[in-house]
This record gives C-alpha cells, structure tokens and sequence, in this order.
C-alpha cells in the first residue's frame, strides 16, 4: 500500500465527507420540521466520522489512529439507527432510507477493513518512530 500523506488522500475520510453532505440535506428537511435536536444528533454523528479519521491520521501514532478508526466506525452505527429513526418517524422515504443506510453500511465495513490493515502494520508512526520501547 502506498504511503499516504494527508488524511483527505484516504478513500474512507473521502466517503464520510460524501455521506455528511448527504446527511446535511436530511438535516435541512428535519429543521424544517421542528427537529432541531435530532437533526444536530445526525449531523453531529456523519461529522464525527470523518472528523475521527482525520483526528486519528493526524495524531502520527498507528494505536491512536486505529483507536479513532474505531470510534469513527461506532459513529457510523450511531447513524444507521438514527437513520432507521428518520424513516419510522416518516421524515425520509424507503428509498432515501436504503439508500443512506447502504452508504453507510459501505462506509462501516471499509473502516473496519482498514481497521485490519492498520492491526497487521508493524509501522509504529511518527509519534513512535524513534523511540526503543
């Protein structure tokens, strides 16, 4: 795998961006409603996603990064079933529903995928680069 340089180069951080745009324009339609607590809880979480993977890239330590990897990929369940609340409350069609949750579900298991990767790298990141023990 080649070396990445910025958290914006990462295919998952790429796909969280894409997913809290998309989240965004459902938040819209819940303020509209009078949901504004609910639409801040799913915007908070689609934003928490990639704000963990870039936390995580940046922080230079491969324990840290997987640490933030796995919150990231907790956000993402927090946003399935509050998307499944979305579509019971009838504020976003199936078809909307199936939609996001698949993007979602796509985002998790690429996260947890990366997840392994990062568990079988003996690089230690800069944080540690240097140091014994």
């Amino acid at each position: 795998m080649a070396t990445v340089n910025r958290f914006e180069d990462l295919e998952i951080w790429q796909l969280a961006r894409k997913l809290y745009s998309n989240i965004s324009l459902i938040a819209e339609r819940l303020r509209l409603k009078r949901e504004f607590r609910f639409a801040e809880q799913m915007k908070a979480a689609a934003g928490s996603i990639m704000d963990n993977i870039a936390e995580g890239f940046e922080r230079s330590s491969r324990l840290e990064f997987i640490n933030a990897q796995s919150i990231s990929k907790g956000e993402c369940g927090e946003l399935k079933s509050q998307l499944y609340r979305c579509f019971d409350d009838k504020y976003i069609s199936e078809k909307e529903f199936s939609d996001l949750y698949k993007e979602t579900d796509l985002l998790t298991k690429k996260i947890a995928a990366f997840i392994m990767y990062l568990n079988s790298c003996e690089t230690k990141g800069l944080k540690f680069k240097d140091r014994q023990k």
